[in-house]
Protein backbone atom coordinates (compact mmCIF):
# COMPACT_ATOMS: atom_id res chain seq x y z
CA UNK A 1 0.00 0.00 0.00
CA UNK A 2 1.05 3.40 0.51
CA UNK A 3 4.23 3.52 2.08
CA UNK A 4 4.98 0.61 -0.87
CA UNK A 5 4.00 -2.01 1.01
CA UNK A 6 5.25 -0.83 4.45
CA UNK A 7 2.48 0.67 6.21
CA UNK A 8 0.95 -1.44 8.95
CA UNK A 9 -2.48 -1.76 8.30
CA UNK A 10 -5.36 -1.65 10.99
CA UNK A 11 -8.31 -3.92 11.28
CA UNK A 12 -10.81 -1.65 9.43
CA UNK A 13 -8.85 0.91 7.40
CA UNK A 14 -7.97 -1.98 4.46
CA UNK A 15 -10.64 0.10 2.49
CA UNK A 16 -9.38 3.49 3.07
CA UNK A 17 -6.21 2.61 1.84
CA UNK A 18 -6.78 0.52 -1.09
CA UNK A 19 -5.30 2.19 -4.15
CA UNK A 20 -7.82 4.29 -6.23
CA UNK A 21 -7.56 2.57 -9.58
CA UNK A 22 -4.84 4.63 -12.02
CA UNK A 23 -6.52 3.25 -15.36
CA UNK A 24 -8.26 6.14 -17.47
CA UNK A 25 -11.89 5.71 -16.49
CA UNK A 26 -14.74 4.31 -18.55
CA UNK A 27 -17.35 7.10 -17.82
CA UNK A 28 -16.83 11.19 -18.10
CA UNK A 29 -16.61 14.12 -17.26
CA UNK A 30 -20.34 14.19 -18.74
CA UNK A 31 -21.34 11.56 -17.25
CA UNK A 32 -21.06 12.64 -13.46
CA UNK A 33 -22.35 16.04 -14.68
CA UNK A 34 -25.68 13.96 -16.24
CA UNK A 35 -25.95 12.33 -13.35
CA UNK A 36 -26.12 15.44 -10.92
CA UNK A 37 -29.59 17.09 -10.46
CA UNK A 38 -29.34 20.39 -12.72
CA UNK A 39 -30.17 22.83 -9.42
CA UNK A 40 -27.26 21.80 -8.16
CA UNK A 41 -25.30 23.66 -10.95
CA UNK A 42 -26.93 27.02 -9.85
CA UNK A 43 -25.98 30.06 -8.38
CA UNK A 44 -28.09 31.82 -5.83
CA UNK A 45 -27.63 35.67 -4.34
CA UNK A 46 -29.49 35.00 -1.85
CA UNK A 47 -28.44 31.97 -0.40
CA UNK A 48 -24.73 32.90 -0.93
CA UNK A 49 -25.06 36.21 1.30
CA UNK A 50 -27.18 34.68 3.53
CA UNK A 51 -24.08 32.09 4.52
CA UNK A 52 -21.87 35.32 4.43
CA UNK A 53 -23.82 37.22 6.96
CA UNK A 54 -24.51 34.09 9.13
CA UNK A 55 -20.88 33.99 9.56
CA UNK A 56 -20.11 36.98 9.95
CA UNK A 57 -23.02 37.67 13.03
CA UNK A 58 -21.09 34.83 14.39
CA UNK A 59 -18.06 36.57 14.44
CA UNK A 60 -19.49 39.95 15.62
CA UNK A 61 -20.89 37.93 18.60
CA UNK A 62 -18.18 35.86 19.61
CA UNK A 63 -15.94 39.35 19.13
CA UNK A 64 -18.53 41.02 21.49
CA UNK A 65 -18.45 38.06 23.98
CA UNK A 66 -14.45 38.09 24.17
CA UNK A 67 -14.14 41.63 24.25
CA UNK A 68 -16.97 42.44 26.98
CA UNK A 69 -16.79 39.85 29.22
CA UNK A 70 -13.49 37.64 29.56
CA UNK A 71 -11.67 40.72 30.63
CA UNK A 72 -14.08 40.43 33.45
CA UNK A 73 -13.40 36.89 34.45
CA UNK A 74 -10.61 35.79 37.35
CA UNK A 75 -7.74 34.09 36.71
CA UNK A 76 -7.17 30.95 35.57
CA UNK A 77 -10.60 31.33 34.17
CA UNK A 78 -9.87 34.05 31.57
CA UNK A 79 -7.21 31.98 30.25
CA UNK A 80 -9.90 28.68 29.47
CA UNK A 81 -12.03 31.44 28.49
CA UNK A 82 -9.46 33.05 25.90
CA UNK A 83 -8.54 29.57 24.79
CA UNK A 84 -11.87 28.75 23.81
CA UNK A 85 -12.91 31.92 22.00
CA UNK A 86 -9.82 31.48 19.90
CA UNK A 87 -10.41 27.60 18.91
CA UNK A 88 -13.97 28.79 18.28
CA UNK A 89 -13.77 31.83 16.43
CA UNK A 90 -10.44 30.35 14.46
CA UNK A 91 -13.15 28.07 13.39
CA UNK A 92 -15.47 30.67 12.12
CA UNK A 93 -12.77 32.95 10.22
CA UNK A 94 -12.04 29.35 8.37
CA UNK A 95 -15.77 29.33 7.01
CA UNK A 96 -15.11 32.89 5.98
CA UNK A 97 -12.29 32.05 4.04
CA UNK A 98 -14.16 29.12 2.38
CA UNK A 99 -16.77 31.94 1.03
CA UNK A 100 -13.97 33.93 -0.18
CA UNK A 101 -12.97 30.83 -1.67
CA UNK A 102 -16.09 30.27 -3.37
CA UNK A 103 -16.40 33.72 -4.84
CA UNK A 104 -12.65 33.09 -6.39
CA UNK A 105 -13.76 30.30 -8.46
CA UNK A 106 -17.24 31.98 -9.33
CA UNK A 107 -19.26 30.07 -7.31
CA UNK A 108 -20.90 32.76 -5.45
CA UNK A 109 -23.08 34.24 -7.51
CA UNK A 110 -23.79 34.75 -11.62
CA UNK A 111 -21.89 38.08 -11.81
CA UNK A 112 -18.22 37.77 -11.69
CA UNK A 113 -17.74 41.17 -10.36
CA UNK A 114 -19.89 40.58 -7.79
CA UNK A 115 -17.68 37.27 -6.62
CA UNK A 116 -14.75 39.12 -6.73
CA UNK A 117 -15.54 42.22 -4.71
CA UNK A 118 -17.56 39.92 -2.45
CA UNK A 119 -13.64 37.87 -2.78
CA UNK A 120 -11.51 40.74 -2.25
CA UNK A 121 -13.03 41.86 1.41
CA UNK A 122 -13.62 39.26 2.96
CA UNK A 123 -10.04 37.30 1.95
CA UNK A 124 -8.30 41.02 2.36
CA UNK A 125 -9.87 41.20 5.99
CA UNK A 126 -7.86 37.21 6.67
CA UNK A 127 -4.73 38.99 4.54
CA UNK A 128 -5.02 36.79 1.76
CA UNK A 129 -4.59 38.25 -1.70
CA UNK A 130 -7.72 37.26 -3.17
CA UNK A 131 -6.97 37.78 -7.27
CA UNK A 132 -3.24 36.45 -6.62
CA UNK A 133 -4.34 33.21 -4.66
CA UNK A 134 -7.52 32.63 -7.12
CA UNK A 135 -5.06 32.54 -9.93
CA UNK A 136 -3.05 30.01 -8.54
CA UNK A 137 -5.49 28.39 -6.97
CA UNK A 138 -7.17 27.92 -10.22
CA UNK A 139 -3.99 26.75 -11.97
CA UNK A 140 -3.89 23.82 -9.57
CA UNK A 141 -7.25 22.74 -10.28
CA UNK A 142 -5.85 22.60 -13.92
CA UNK A 143 -3.01 20.64 -13.13
CA UNK A 144 -4.63 18.64 -9.80
CA UNK A 145 -2.23 15.34 -9.51
CA UNK A 146 0.87 16.71 -11.86
CA UNK A 147 3.92 16.59 -10.66
CA UNK A 148 5.53 18.80 -13.22
CA UNK A 149 2.51 21.34 -13.02
CA UNK A 150 0.16 21.17 -10.20
CA UNK A 151 0.59 24.68 -8.02
CA UNK A 152 0.48 23.47 -4.27
CA UNK A 153 1.80 20.24 -2.26
CA UNK A 154 3.76 18.92 -4.98
CA UNK A 155 5.29 15.98 -3.77
CA UNK A 156 8.98 15.23 -4.49
CA UNK A 157 10.85 12.21 -5.98
CA UNK A 158 13.26 10.14 -3.47
CA UNK A 159 16.20 11.32 -5.33
CA UNK A 160 15.23 15.20 -4.12
CA UNK A 161 14.41 14.64 -0.68
CA UNK A 162 16.74 16.83 1.17
CA UNK A 163 19.21 15.62 3.89
CA UNK A 164 16.67 17.46 6.47
CA UNK A 165 14.00 15.67 5.64
CA UNK A 166 15.76 12.81 5.96
CA UNK A 167 16.81 13.84 9.53
CA UNK A 168 13.26 14.67 10.39
CA UNK A 169 11.84 11.01 9.44
CA UNK A 170 11.44 10.24 13.54
CA UNK A 171 8.55 11.09 15.59
CA UNK A 172 10.21 14.36 16.97
CA UNK A 173 10.95 15.73 13.45
CA UNK A 174 7.75 14.76 12.33
CA UNK A 175 6.11 16.49 15.03
CA UNK A 176 8.34 19.80 14.54
CA UNK A 177 7.69 19.32 10.98
CA UNK A 178 3.41 19.25 11.36
CA UNK A 179 3.81 22.16 13.91
CA UNK A 180 5.70 24.46 11.23
CA UNK A 181 3.58 23.77 8.85
CA UNK A 182 0.58 24.41 10.63
CA UNK A 183 1.68 27.42 11.73
CA UNK A 184 3.77 29.11 9.39
CA UNK A 185 3.18 27.05 6.19
CA UNK A 186 0.26 29.77 4.94
CA UNK A 187 2.49 32.70 4.62
CA UNK A 188 6.03 30.89 3.36
CA UNK A 189 3.47 29.59 1.07
CA UNK A 190 2.66 32.62 -0.05
CA UNK A 191 6.00 34.83 0.62
CA UNK A 192 8.03 32.06 -1.15
CA UNK A 193 6.03 29.74 -2.66
CA UNK A 194 7.56 27.39 -0.64
CA UNK A 195 5.71 23.43 -1.23
CA UNK A 196 4.79 24.99 -4.15
CA UNK A 197 5.50 24.44 -7.81
CA UNK A 198 9.18 24.95 -8.40
CA UNK A 199 10.09 28.24 -11.29
CA UNK A 200 12.72 29.10 -12.52
CA UNK A 201 12.87 32.15 -10.75
CA UNK A 202 11.72 33.86 -7.16
CA UNK A 203 8.23 32.90 -6.90
CA UNK A 204 5.91 35.47 -4.86
CA UNK A 205 2.11 36.02 -4.51
CA UNK A 206 2.52 39.30 -3.47
CA UNK A 207 4.67 40.01 -6.93
CA UNK A 208 2.64 41.04 -9.91
CA UNK A 209 5.62 40.93 -12.52
CA UNK A 210 6.72 36.94 -10.31
CA UNK A 211 6.34 33.73 -12.87
CA UNK A 212 3.04 33.16 -11.08
CA UNK A 213 0.84 35.35 -13.35
CA UNK A 214 0.43 36.64 -17.04
CA UNK A 215 0.21 40.25 -18.38
CA UNK A 216 -3.17 40.06 -18.02
CA UNK A 217 -3.55 38.78 -14.77
CA UNK A 218 -0.90 41.86 -13.21
CA UNK A 219 -3.10 44.39 -12.56
CA UNK A 220 -5.42 42.46 -10.10
CA UNK A 221 -2.16 41.29 -7.85
CA UNK A 222 -1.67 45.00 -7.60
CA UNK A 223 -5.56 45.68 -6.25
CA UNK A 224 -4.95 42.38 -4.03
CA UNK A 225 -1.79 44.26 -2.72
CA UNK A 226 -3.51 47.35 -2.09
CA UNK A 227 -6.64 45.12 -0.60
CA UNK A 228 -3.98 44.18 1.79
CA UNK A 229 -2.48 46.80 2.74
CA UNK A 230 -5.54 48.51 3.79
CA UNK A 231 -6.22 45.48 5.86
CA UNK A 232 -2.88 46.00 7.56
CA UNK A 233 -2.85 49.43 7.94
CA UNK A 234 -6.83 49.14 9.79
CA UNK A 235 -5.14 46.70 11.90
CA UNK A 236 -2.20 49.31 13.02
CA UNK A 237 -4.78 51.84 13.88
CA UNK A 238 -6.67 49.52 16.07
CA UNK A 239 -3.76 48.24 17.48
CA UNK A 240 -2.74 52.33 18.39
CA UNK A 241 -5.68 52.41 20.02
CA UNK A 242 -6.38 49.28 21.68
CA UNK A 243 -2.91 47.84 22.03
CA UNK A 244 -1.02 44.90 20.25
CA UNK A 245 -1.52 42.28 23.27
CA UNK A 246 -5.65 42.94 22.40
CA UNK A 247 -5.33 42.93 18.92
CA UNK A 248 -3.81 39.65 18.92
CA UNK A 249 -5.77 37.77 21.55
CA UNK A 250 -9.32 39.22 19.31
CA UNK A 251 -7.55 39.06 16.04
CA UNK A 252 -4.13 37.39 15.49
CA UNK A 253 -5.06 34.05 17.25
CA UNK A 254 -8.09 33.40 15.87
CA UNK A 255 -6.11 34.11 11.79
CA UNK A 256 -3.67 31.72 13.16
CA UNK A 257 -5.86 28.99 14.25
CA UNK A 258 -7.96 29.70 10.58
CA UNK A 259 -4.44 29.97 8.22
CA UNK A 260 -3.69 26.49 10.01
CA UNK A 261 -6.76 24.50 9.45
CA UNK A 262 -6.43 25.76 5.81
CA UNK A 263 -3.23 24.46 5.80
CA UNK A 264 -4.13 21.03 7.24
CA UNK A 265 -7.59 20.81 5.48
CA UNK A 266 -5.48 21.13 1.68
CA UNK A 267 -2.50 19.25 3.01
CA UNK A 268 -4.73 16.10 3.73
CA UNK A 269 -7.25 16.80 0.91
CA UNK A 270 -4.34 16.15 -1.69
CA UNK A 271 -1.85 13.68 0.63
CA UNK A 272 -3.44 9.91 1.25
CA UNK A 273 -1.28 6.84 0.80
CA UNK A 274 -4.11 6.11 -1.88
CA UNK A 275 -3.78 8.66 -4.18
CA UNK A 276 -1.69 8.49 -7.03
CA UNK A 277 0.35 11.27 -8.59
CA UNK A 278 1.17 11.53 -12.44
CA UNK A 279 4.15 12.44 -14.55
CA UNK A 280 3.06 14.15 -17.95
CA UNK A 281 3.06 10.38 -19.48
CA UNK A 282 0.18 9.34 -17.48
CA UNK A 283 -1.25 12.74 -16.32
CA UNK A 284 -4.87 13.67 -17.73
CA UNK A 285 -7.01 16.28 -16.02
CA UNK A 286 -10.14 13.80 -14.91
CA UNK A 287 -7.42 11.12 -13.41
CA UNK A 288 -5.74 14.22 -11.51
CA UNK A 289 -8.84 15.77 -10.07
CA UNK A 290 -9.87 12.16 -9.25
CA UNK A 291 -6.54 12.28 -6.89
CA UNK A 292 -8.05 13.50 -4.15
CA UNK A 293 -9.98 12.58 -1.08
CA UNK A 294 -12.71 13.83 0.76
CA UNK A 295 -12.38 13.76 4.60
CA UNK A 296 -14.65 13.89 7.85
CA UNK A 297 -14.34 16.87 10.48
CA UNK A 298 -17.29 16.40 12.47
CA UNK A 299 -18.96 19.20 13.24
CA UNK A 300 -17.07 21.20 11.41
CA UNK A 301 -17.52 20.09 8.37
CA UNK A 302 -20.71 22.12 8.55
CA UNK A 303 -18.63 24.94 10.07
CA UNK A 304 -16.33 24.79 7.10
CA UNK A 305 -19.37 24.87 4.37
CA UNK A 306 -18.40 20.98 3.54
CA UNK A 307 -15.16 22.32 1.98
CA UNK A 308 -13.62 19.10 3.76
CA UNK A 309 -16.22 16.60 2.59
CA UNK A 310 -17.05 17.30 -0.78
CA UNK A 311 -13.45 18.06 -2.06
CA UNK A 312 -13.65 15.51 -5.11
CA UNK A 313 -16.87 16.90 -6.24
CA UNK A 314 -15.53 20.63 -6.02
CA UNK A 315 -12.43 19.66 -8.01
CA UNK A 316 -14.91 18.24 -10.90
CA UNK A 317 -16.78 20.88 -10.79
CA UNK A 318 -15.31 23.98 -9.29
CA UNK A 319 -17.99 26.32 -10.01
CA UNK A 320 -21.16 24.75 -8.39
CA UNK A 321 -21.69 26.57 -4.95
CA UNK A 322 -21.05 24.57 -2.10
CA UNK A 323 -24.57 23.95 -0.88
CA UNK A 324 -25.33 21.86 -3.17
CA UNK A 325 -21.87 19.77 -3.01
CA UNK A 326 -23.23 17.50 -0.96
CA UNK A 327 -26.17 16.40 -2.78
CA UNK A 328 -23.87 16.36 -6.07
CA UNK A 329 -21.57 14.40 -4.18
CA UNK A 330 -24.40 11.65 -3.25
CA UNK A 331 -25.11 11.74 -6.87
CA UNK A 332 -21.87 10.82 -8.74
CA UNK A 333 -20.31 8.33 -5.52
CA UNK A 334 -22.06 5.17 -7.74
CA UNK A 335 -20.48 5.80 -11.32
CA UNK A 336 -17.39 7.19 -9.68
CA UNK A 337 -16.85 3.82 -7.89
CA UNK A 338 -13.64 3.05 -6.47
CA UNK A 339 -12.06 6.62 -8.06
CA UNK A 340 -14.04 8.16 -5.00
CA UNK A 341 -12.62 7.53 -1.86
CA UNK A 342 -13.90 9.00 1.40
CA UNK A 343 -11.43 8.77 4.99
CA UNK A 344 -13.33 9.06 7.95
CA UNK A 345 -10.10 8.75 10.00
CA UNK A 346 -10.07 11.43 12.90
CA UNK A 347 -7.90 14.64 11.41
CA UNK A 348 -5.75 14.73 14.17
CA UNK A 349 -4.80 11.04 13.38
CA UNK A 350 -4.90 11.39 9.78
CA UNK A 351 -1.75 14.01 9.80
CA UNK A 352 0.07 12.02 11.92
CA UNK A 353 -0.18 9.04 9.83
CA UNK A 354 -0.01 11.28 6.55
CA UNK A 355 3.67 12.75 7.76
CA UNK A 356 4.69 9.34 8.34
CA UNK A 357 3.85 7.33 5.44
CA UNK A 358 3.33 9.65 2.86
CA UNK A 359 7.33 11.54 2.59
CA UNK A 360 8.29 11.25 -1.30
CA UNK A 361 6.80 9.98 -5.03
CA UNK A 362 8.28 7.05 -6.92
CA UNK A 363 6.84 4.32 -9.36
CA UNK A 364 6.51 1.07 -7.86
CA UNK A 365 9.51 -1.29 -8.83
CA UNK A 366 8.53 -3.51 -12.00
CA UNK A 367 5.48 -1.67 -12.49
CA UNK A 368 5.04 -0.78 -16.47
CA UNK A 369 3.35 2.46 -15.27
CA UNK A 370 6.31 4.23 -14.90
CA UNK A 371 4.37 7.86 -14.72
CA UNK A 372 2.62 6.65 -12.14
CA UNK A 373 3.63 7.50 -8.28
CA UNK A 374 2.82 6.35 -5.45
CA UNK A 375 3.66 7.85 -1.69
CA UNK A 376 6.46 5.95 -0.03
CA UNK A 377 8.43 6.33 3.22
CA UNK A 378 11.49 4.35 3.32
CA UNK A 379 15.00 5.58 3.07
Amino acid sequence: MGGGGNMKVQQGDAHILKRVPVEKPKFTLADLKKAIPPHCFRRSILRSYAYVLTDLTFVSVFYYLAATYIPLLPQPLSYLAWAAYWAVQGCIFTGVWVLAHECGHHAFTDFQWLDDVTGLVLHSALLVPYFSWKYSHRRHHSNTGSVERDEVFVPKPKTKISLYSKFLNNPLGRLLTIVFTLTLGWPLYLAFNISGRPYDRFACHFDPYGPIYNDRERLQIFISDIGLVTAVYILYRVAMIKGLAWLLCIYGVPLLICNGFLVLITYLQHTHPALPHYEQSEWDWVRGALATVDRDYGILNKVFHNITDTHVVHHLFSTMPHYHAMEATIAVRPILGEYYRLDETPFWKAIWREATECIYVEPDEGSQKKGVLWYKNKF
